[in-house]
């Protein structure tokens, strides 16, 4: 993955311009000292901090070969000197007895101190009270609840707009790549544009729409007469994300184009 250096979107390898801003993406190389992914402008490889300027080498680990000596006399250590016990810096707690009854014997019993116990006043519950509670209350909770009830109840749909007969072309909602074409053997299109006018100029196997969460990609697939979005031509190997309103031409001369809606 390559990411954006203007808004860090992670692009797929390959790539010439982000998805998202469509800024042009920075080339990478490997680095040769630890094999990750840098850019051929970089001084240093930001995983192992390797120098990629000119003239640099890998740095090899020597290896530490033990130096044999001649066996010498014995040396016996001397004995290590006993460890004094700590002081404990907690006293013990006295020990009370307790007269358990005349045939019984008297037993030490531990008796704990024991922090105040005493009620504090009891504060009276009013409207004032509950309603600061309320707005006191974490920002996110009512965002979560509002943004499962809106999950809920809106679900988007999207569509294609033919602009030439202003024909609507629901997408389907159980694929998550959606093919554009003609009929063919090698790739059926889930979209088909062969009974529009000016067909003739898109290809079988001409593009290929991406859902991917909340959102959409469109990428050119090798297409013969290209890809254009907004008129600008969609290089093959990069993905556009659409939003609506966004214009959609299959081929050159903008014969057969669509407009991509969500509602």
């Amino acid at each position: 993955m390559i990411v954006c250096p203007n808004c860090n979107h992670q692009n797929p390898d390959g790539a010439n311009q982000c998805e998202a801003c469509y800024t042009p993406l920075p080339v990478t190389a490997s680095c040769p000292n630890c094999g990750a992914a840098v850019q051929t402008d970089a001084a240093f490889c930001g995983q192992c901090g390797f120098n990629l300027r000119p003239g640099s080498y890998v740095p090899e680990v020597e290896e530490t070969v033990p130096s044999t000596s001649p066996v010498g006399p014995t040396v016996v250590s001397p004995p290590s000197p006993d460890l004094v016990r700590p002081q404990s810096l907690v006293e013990p707690e006295p020990l009370v007895t307790a007269n358990l009854g005349p045939n019984l014997e008297k037993t030490p019993v531990s008796i704990p101190t024991l922090p105040d116990s005493s009620p504090s006043p009891a504060v009276p519950v009013t409207t004032e009270s509950v309603a600061t509670a309320v707005n006191t209350s974490p920002p996110f909770a009512n965002q979560l609840v509002s943004g499962v009830a809106k999950t809920q109840l809106q679900q988007q749909s999207a569509r294609l707009i033919h602009v030439q007969t202003n024909t609507p072309m629901e997408l389907p909602n159980n694929l998550s790549v959606i093919h554009i074409g003609k009929p063919n053997d090698l790739v059926p299109p889930d979209i088909d544009v062969s009974g529009f006018a000016n067909s003739e100029i898109v290809s079988r196997v001409h593009a290929n729409l991406r859902v991917e969460g909340d959102a959409c990609y469109l990428e050119d697939v090798g297409s013969s007469n290209g890809t254009y979005v907004n008129n600008t031509p969609l290089p093959k190997g990069n993905r556009h994300r659409l939003r609506p309103g966004d214009r959609i031409s299959l081929g050159k001369g903008d014969l057969v184009t669509f407009l991509f809606q969500i509602s």
